[in-house]
């Protein structure tokens, strides 16, 4: 969230624990031409916190994509879920990578909720994601 302070210890350990990752489409900080943001997960206007089990990692794009969304609809249900938390929740129990690596693939009503909602295979982050693995540098190849 753009204008909330968030202290550089606090902000450091956030980006420790994430890897350095968006903790939603795993995409690589150091590899990014944009900064990676701290997001809280139940917004401050919720009544979220800015504490460490409020916070994540994550591009740009899916802080923007997700904003104060605290859930979306899963299209193969037509149910409104939550939306994945990083905090209490795993990655792979949700979401798989594609074959050729370009694309998170939601495997549960949460994720496939969350990849739409973060629009996590836009054609941009796909060939970046590409470009990474080519390198061997993708999120799946280096974890």
């Amino acid at each position: 969230m753009t204008g909330i302070y968030i202290p550089l210890a606090l902000r450091a350990r956030v980006i420790k624990r994430a890897v350095s990752c968006c903790e939603y489409c795993c995409s690589p900080a150091r590899y990014s031409p944009e900064v990676f943001e701290i997001e809280h997960i139940l917004p401050l206007a919720a009544g979220g916190k800015t504490v460490l089990d409020n916070l994540a990692l994550a591009c740009p794009a899916c802080n923007r994509y997700k904003g104060s969304r605290q859930s979306a609809v899963d299209a193969q249900t037509g149910q409104d879920v939550p939306m994945f938390n990083p905090r209490v929740q795993h990655w792979a129990d949700h979401f798989v990578w594609s074959d050729d690596l370009s694309e998170v693939i939601g495997q549960t009503p949460i994720g496939r909720a969350t990849v739409d909602a973060l629009r996590m295979n836009r054609p941009a982050v796909r060939h970046y994601r590409a470009a990474l693995q080519a390198l061997g540098l993708h999120p799946a190849l280096v974890k």
